[in-house]
């Protein structure tokens, strides 16, 4: 059997923050339900949510803006 590359998975979840793991630079987006349907959730790398957008394009543009790097979550 071949050697197999050693895998590294970090549980996203929704308390996760992501600059104790040495990102804090990054945003990541989420998408979420709302009152009035679906929303795309802007989270900082602490855990926060500082935003919400009516579209995934405009969540990362607002990050992009503000001088974050984007990270989609699921």
């Amino acid at each position: 059997m071949k050697n197999q590359p050693e895998r590294h998975e970090v549980f996203v979840g929704p308390s996760i923050d992501l600059a104790s793991l040495g990102v804090p630079g990054l945003a990541y987006i989420k998408r979420v339900e709302e009152e009035n349907g679906v929303a795309w959730a802007i989270h900082g790398a602490e855990g926060t949510r500082i935003g919400l957008a009516p579209s995934r394009e405009l969540a990362f543009a607002a990050v992009i803006q503000h001088e974050l790097e984007p990270v989609s979550v699921h």
